[in-house]
């Protein structure tokens, strides 16, 4: 029984949150990164316009120039690395201990104090303010709500068989149709929250103040297990971009890098394809992203 138990990894970690520092202020990015240097600047330089104060990457062990384009498309004073590559387990069980969690978990108690949010999300993912010119002002009607759930709007691969010239935000402008489509199999979400009431942390929600409750970015306030419902639904003020997947190419190397769990490869392939064909099944374009950059240009 206890084999059989120890082959689950650890995916959740229970914390006593921070305490906030009175001059507390602005957003924090929470990033776990490895070999993305193709297209780390284009997302650090869009988190930066888009009002990020910091952004705390963890390098799970990058052998490309990820970690020097990060430090060249961010102020010297907006970037804080560790060096994160490891695989730790439980010595009773054996059980693997999650490795982005335990970089969320350290970002949140050591770094927390300083930031009215955090956000903890991937190099594949675009937080962009829908009407506001920044992620704080986007922010700015959401104070009382100290856990905001943002779905996943999931891109493919566009038509495109390698990478294009010009970046991903104006190269991959079709997306799943359905960001709550959770028969396909690729719905999830990411979260901001308050650093300061954070009681447990998993990848792809948290829990604040002991409590099983999420907020939209409406505002509305749900139990965690009724974010897959369509009634929980909104994009109003902050919608998170998913690019899935770039190119074929591109796909095909994630497929061959593995999954960040010790998994069979075989499964973690045939999941990945099946996730691609659900979102290119049904699409639509949107260029939520470009818009905002074109929005703050001319402003």
């Amino acid at each position: 029984m206890i084999r059989l138990f120890s082959q689950k990894p650890i995916t959740k970690l229970a914390i006593d949150p921070p305490k906030p520092a009175s001059d507390r202020a602005g957003l924090a990015i929470v990033l776990i990164v490895r070999d993305e240097e193709r297209h780390i600047a284009e997302w650090a330089r869009f988190h930066h316009r888009a009002g990020v104060a910091h952004v705390i990457a963890y390098d799970n062990g990058s052998t490309d120039a990820t970690i020097g384009m990060l430090e060249g498309a961010l102020p010297p004073d907006g970037l804080t690395v560790l060096p994160w590559n490891q695989k730790l387990r439980d010595a009773r069980t054996g059980r693997e201990i999650h490795n982005q969690v335990l970089a969320y978990a350290h970002a949140i108690r050591n770094f927390g104090p300083r930031y009215r949010w955090m956000a903890c999300i991937d190099a594949d993912e675009f937080l962009v303010p829908k009407a506001a010119d920044s992620l704080p002002k986007a922010l700015a009607g959401l104070e009382k709500c100290h856990n905001i759930s943002l779905p996943w709007h999931n891109f493919g691969r566009n038509g495109h068989d390698v990478p294009p010239q010009g970046g991903v935000l104006a190269n991959y402008t079709r997306r799943a149709a359905d960001p709550m489509s959770g028969a396909r199999g690729v719905t999830n979400f990411k979260v901001i929250v308050d650093p300061a009431r954070v009681t447990g942390i998993k990848v792809h929600q948290m829990e604040t103040d002991h409590q099983r409750v999420t907020w939209n970015d409406r505002g509305q306030m749900f139990n965690i297990s009724a974010r897959a419902s369509a009634a929980f639904y909104a994009a109003d003020a902050i919608q998170l971009n998913h690019y899935y997947t770039r190119s074929e190419q591109e796909l095909a190397a994630k497929i061959a890098r593995g999954s960040n769990q010790s998994v069979d490869a075989a499964r973690h392939a045939a999941r990945v394809r099946r996730n691609v064909a659900n979102i290119e099944a049904a699409e639509v374009e949107d260029h939520t992203a470009t818009d905002f950059l074109a929005r703050i240009a001319a402003g």
